[in-house]
């Protein structure tokens, strides 16, 4: 069979005459193929079309058949990596290399890629959703907690205490509490587990429309695509409002990034109908011409009557996005506002992005200066102090680690490996091909390099930067791997009247190996970045049943526990006080690893101004908190167990394989109260 052109989805130009039908008429085309029939039609010819056409369904296959041996109690400080079987390995290697068999084919579809690319999601984001009993990760269940609260009381939630902060920034919580209540579910629980499947399947979206802003090459769209999956290591796309919050922002850039194309094609079709105005006769190829740029004639047409600025309605979109951003996350509006502000700096953009950037930076200022204007002031000075410490916020993220395991100095090593060949290979493709740097991708790459100066974000200021730059990464290097020598510019991207180039060609045999071997090697980066914490991201049943045994104490009871590394500690976080041993800091910390006994003791003896009782909790994932974050070495927790089993103030009311309750009895501290009935003591 034919293979089609490179882009089949042309449009006739509404300004075209409609020609004559002609007397003796062409037969009626075939009907194309659909189902099975239409996707074996579409596979890539040749070698590379059998490699891509077996790779896939053979990588699902292998997938399938690994999961039930998985043995989620042989993870140690290297998490899921330790408990998969080899045969599940051999899933991310096939799809790699049926995805570079794709992108080896002389046309690339868009089905074949695009299935390469969600099983690649649903390999690397659905394995811990299937494999694990519960939701992973604390800050999951520590917002699962929060949209709890706030479906209870309508709203903000009062007494919320440090979690105040949530209140002046619900829209992520509101939001769920309102598909609750028009679905009738009774939790989020039953899809926060596939929470990141969900968010990556949701970014291609507005990858593709970025990428097919830049270029028209099926192969760089989907090797950036592929490359952005397979890179982004940092962790950011569970439950959470960042993880809504980075969705709409490379939404907002998207639809900012495709205008200004729009404007560009607007701008070379005036200036090519004034060329042929003058005499002049434009290059086959052209825009003006069939073939593959025919679609971007019409877009030139249906943007036409915005030469001014946006429309209302595309416009009014944009306003409804910013403000669920603004609503949702502090940090990401920042990020959104500089990487306006560097698109703006280009004088023909501005037309386009700064009525954009004056809506982020109108409502972000609105918004901290009435809803969460408590939280701003509280914190302003913080947030000075901060601005004159970028090295300080760039390292916060890299401390502790000469205390931890190997396997996790080794993953953390990775990471940074991973972190630094992206950038690198990056920076090669903005070197080698001149067109790039002129489509907005440089902007974009540098813009996350000002969010260090903000605040160290609790160390993960580093990471969150990675992660902001990494869209534009991502294609910079697909274009290194996969574009020729001479470019392959989007067609607006040329000066008026000059002829596209053609798309990418596939290389040669070596070119493809190399490409193959490299992206295997990027991908291992990611699962170990990725999968190396699992050990202490999983929660066992038991340890859930614990925390709501505990949750479910009287309203006043105060929770202790030695770290905040627990499915649901904050459940009910309105009516109990907490308080985490392991968020000590300075002298305080250093007590806690050198006499854990004496700060249990003096943690106890602390009056609870609620005036409930006291209870401690401890569970296997606060062990492995410490462990593999190095917060205390291993003789301070044994000895803080230990301390707790022989506290004749402490009584055992609740105990299972992997989670202990005690409840303080000191009388003079109010913490005779009966515990709750149901716990189980072996």
């Amino acid at each position: 069979m034919t293979d089609a052109p490179e882009r089949d989805d042309v449009r006739p130009d509404p300004r075209t005459p409609t020609p004559r039908t002609p007397v003796h008429a062409d037969p009626a085309p075939a009907r194309r193929p659909h189902g099975l029939r239409a996707a074996l039609a579409a596979a890539p010819s040749g070698p590379s079309g059998w490699i891509a056409l077996g790779a896939l369904p053979a990588a699902l296959a292998l997938w399938l058949l690994a999961l039930p041996n998985a043995r989620l109690s042989r993870m140690g400080d290297l998490g899921l990596l330790q408990a998969l079987p080899p045969l599940w390995f051999a899933a991310p290697v096939l799809l790699t290399v049926g995805f570079v068999a794709v992108l080896r084919s002389p046309v690339v579809r868009h089905r074949w890629a695009g299935a390469y690319v969600l099983a690649l999601i649903l390999v690397v984001h659905g394995t811990p959703s299937l494999l694990y009993p519960t939701l992973r990760y604390a800050w999951a269940w520590k917002h699962v907690a929060i949209v709890d609260a706030m479906l209870r009381h309508g709203g903000a939630v009062p007494g919320a205490g440090k979690l105040d902060v949530y209140n002046q920034w619900p829209g992520f919580f509101e939001l769920h509490a309102l598909v609750l209540r028009a679905t009738g579910l009774d939790s989020v629980l039953g899809y926060a587990s596939w929470y990141p499947v969900i968010t990556n399947v949701l970014l291609l979206g507005p990858l593709l429309l970025l990428y097919r802003s830049f270029t028209t090459d099926r192969r760089l769209v989907w090797g950036g695509i592929w490359l952005y999956c397979a890179t982004a290591w940092v962790g950011q796309d569970y439950f959470s409002p960042q993880a809504l919050a980075y969705l709409l922002h490379l939404t907002v850039i998207a639809l900012v990034v495709h205008r200004l194309a729009a404007r560009r094609r607007l701008t070379r079709a005036g200036a090519g109908a004034g060329a042929q105005a003058g005499g002049s006769v434009r290059p086959a190829g052209s825009a003006s011409s069939a073939g593959p740029s025919g679609a971007r004639a019409l877009g030139t047409v249906l943007d036409g009557s915005s030469r001014a600025g946006w429309r209302a309605a595309p416009f009014a979109l944009l306003l409804v996005l910013i403000a669920a951003i603004v609503s949702s996350h502090q940090l990401t509006p920042v990020m959104l506002a500089v990487s306006l502000l560097l698109l703006a700096l280009g004088r023909r953009n501005r037309r386009t992005v700064l009525p954009v950037l004056a809506a982020v930076v109108g409502l972000t200022v609105l918004w901290d200066a009435t809803v969460a204007r408590s939280f701003v002031s509280a914190n302003l000075s913080g947030l000075i102090a901060a601005l004159g410490s970028p090295d300080h916020n760039a390292v916060a993220g890299l401390a502790r680690l000469g205390e931890a395991p190997f396997g996790q100095i080794l993953a953390s090593w990775a990471d940074r490996g991973l972190t630094a060949a992206v950038l690198l290979l990056a920076l090669a493709g903005a070197l080698r091909h001149r067109w790039v740097r002129r489509v907005g991708l440089l902007p974009l790459l540098v813009a996350p390099v000002a969010v260090l100066l903000a605040n160290a974000y609790d160390g993960e200021m580093l990471f969150r930067a990675y992660l902001f730059a990494l869209p534009a990464a991502a294609f910079l290097a697909a274009a290194l791997l996969w574009g020729n020598r001479a470019g392959t510019p989007a067609e607006d991207a040329l000066p008026p009247g000059t002829p596209p180039r053609p798309a990418t060609r596939p290389g040669g045999p070596l070119r493809t190996g190399v490409c193959a071997v490299l992206l295997l090697g990027l991908l291992g980066g990611t699962l170990f970045g990725y999968y190396s914490k699992e050990a202490m991201n999983y929660f066992t049943p038991q340890e859930v049943a614990a925390v709501r045994y505990v949750a479910e104490t009287p309203a006043g009871s105060r929770i202790i526990s030695l770290t905040a590394n627990e499915p649901g500690g904050e459940l009910n976080y309105d009516t109990h006080d907490r308080l985490v041993l392991g968020d000590a800091a300075g002298e305080d910390l250093r007590h806690l690893a050198a006499a854990p006994g004496d700060a249990l003791r003096g943690a106890l003896a602390t009056p609870n101004a609620a005036g409930g009782p006291t209870y401690l909790i401890l569970t296997r994932a606060q062990v492995l908190d410490c462990e593999l974050t190095g917060l205390l070495p291993a003789s301070a927790v044994q000895g803080l167990a230990a301390a707790a089993a022989a506290e004749p103030t402490l009584r055992r009311v609740y105990a299972n394989e992997d989670a202990v309750v005690y409840q303080y009895t000191d009388s003079d501290a109010g913490g005779g109260a009966a515990a709750p009935a149901g716990g189980s003591t072996p």
